[in-house]
């Protein structure tokens, strides 16, 4: 598991949602439209969501230590889930907030052709933004679809920014819905449904990538199918003779693996070790994520 793809998508993230969010903010200003002031916070939301993933992946990089024997990794499972629990429903919660204030104190929307385009640009560069994060989850996602691999993956990073740009996508159509029927109804409460529905749609999302990224800041264990790989390669070793257990844990990009396995008789005891030291280096070599193997003999699990 490499971070190189998730830094760019983070980067066509950041620019995109740091332009659109200038323009949001001039056009909710300009019109008065609570949709609009609805999408111009979630966007300058967005920018903190990216520079907290930056922060996470930097963090993330720091080596083992006595306090941290394992290192660091997993707190870019600490800032997408900081992302996800508090900035997603901050901005939710604030667009549910706007809406309801605008159901009872709403104004016309002034210039609303000024929002309509603002909003356009915003879907193209979204689009964009969306278009580059889906190419680098295609690298590594192998024959899973979409939905499959943000439900199995471990790259939290990734799996926050696919939900950033989906909602930002979706909400940007809410809030172009709702001017429209505004300007052609005459009737403003539109608007302020589409604030109440980007506010629903962020909080929807926060929810299911904090459920996710839970998961990981808990400990979970690497994609079945890469511990598949693992256990079948200790296996054909030549030294073992049956994995017994095996245990995995996802460490933000790194992993630990811990193995009990069944070794082939040897004539001394520093042979075994000679072996056990040979499968741990070729497992390392097998799969360049692994940083620590903790590999057991023994005649029973």
């Amino acid at each position: 598991m490499s971070h190189a793809g998730s830094v760019k998508s983070i980067v066509y993230a950041l620019l995109a949602n740091f332009g659109i969010a200038i323009a949001k903010s001039g056009a909710a200003i300009y019109t008065g439209s609570g949709a609009m002031l609805a999408e111009a916070i979630h966007s300058f939301a967005d920018c903190g969501n990216q520079g907290l993933l930056f922060l996470g992946l930097r963090r993330a990089k720091i080596g083992p230590s006595k306090n941290y024997p394992l290192g660091h990794g997993k707190a870019i499972f600490f800032w997408s889930f900081v992302v996800a629990l508090i900035l997603f429903s901050m901005g939710g919660v604030f667009s549910i907030y706007e809406g309801i204030h605008k159901l009872h104190a709403y104004e016309p929307i002034n210039s609303p052709l000024v929002a309509i385009v603002v909003l356009l640009l915003g879907v193209i560069m979204e689009g964009a933004s969306l278009f580059g994060c889906i190419r680098q989850i295609n690298k590594i996602k192998g024959n899973q679809n979409l939905w499959q691999w943000a439900k199995d993956s471990r790259q939290s990073e990734l799996i926050v920014i696919l939900g950033e740009d989906l909602a930002a996508i979706t909400g940007l159509i809410f809030a172009l819905l709702s001017i429209i029927l505004a300007v052609v109804t005459g009737n403003m409460v539109f608007d302020a449904i589409g604030s109440i529905g980007i506010g629903i749609l962020l909080v929807i999302v926060s929810f299911f990538l904090a459920t996710k990224i839970k998961g990981l800041l808990i400990g979970q264990s690497v994609e079945k199918d890469v511990a598949e790989d693992i256990e079948h390669f200790i296996e054909k070793q030549e030294s073992v003779r049956e994995v017994l257990n095996l245990i995995t844990l996802q460490l933000g990009a790194q992993v630990m693996v811990a193995v009990k396995a069944k070794m082939n008789p040897t004539s001394t005891a520093g042979e075994m070790i000679n072996n056990i030291n040979v499968c741990e280096a070729a497992l390392k070599k097998h799969n360049p994520n692994i940083q620590w193997v903790f590999f057991e003999p023994d005649l029973k699990d």
